[in-house]
């Protein structure tokens, strides 16, 4: 049931998790009312809300990616790590995660680049406001509709160009981390 869950935002329509996380951000809503109650403050329509639609939305990647890398350790690795007497905690810090590196650097980079291409769940719980709740992608969208094609040539090529530096910096590092 808890992967259920965790991989819906895969599959639901932005709009569709965008309304659900709204009524969950909502002053009526379980994190909203909490939210509220601690700051004095409503987070829908906040900067937060829009990290919190793109975690959402990218945490079915990073923990599909991480689940299929650890389930690919060899488990007699493991065993023998236990006759060795290592813990359950000492195993998986020692054996099962550094050789999972590859697999969890991957479901980072996923994440990271579906959270930069977030649009319509952040749109609906972030809303679009300029200097306050505006995404890169939200911006493309803005500057598209107005008739700015020069901006959003910009935002585009500058949101490509951070994407690839982000794919080929964890790339860098996954090699470092191999050798």
């Amino acid at each position: 049931m808890l992967e259920i869950i965790v991989t819906l935002p895969m599959v639901l329509p932005p709009t569709v998790l965008g309304y659900l996380l709204a009524l969950q951000l909502g002053k009526n809503g379980v994190i909203g009312s909490l939210f509220y109650k601690l700051t004095g403050s409503g987070i829908l329509f906040t900067w937060e809300a829009g990290v919190i639609a793109s975690f959402v939305v990218s945490l079915p990647l990073m923990v599909k990616t991480t689940t299929a890398a650890i389930s690919a350790v060899d488990k007699e690795l493991e065993h023998v790590s236990y006759t060795l007497g290592n813990t359950k905690l000492g195993t998986a810090l020692l054996i099962t995660l550094p050789l999972s590196k590859k697999g969890i650097i991957a479901g980072m980079v996923l994440s990271f680049a579906r959270s930069v291409g977030e649009f319509g769940a952040t749109l609906m719980v972030a809303g679009n406001m300029p200097g306050k709740t505006n995404t890169m992608s939200l911006s493309i969208y803005q500057a598209f509709q107005t008739g700015q094609y020069d901006l959003a040539n910009i935002l585009v090529i500058t949101l490509i160009l951070m994407s690839f530096l982000s794919i080929y910096i964890t790339g860098k590092m996954a090699d470092k981390l191999n050798s």
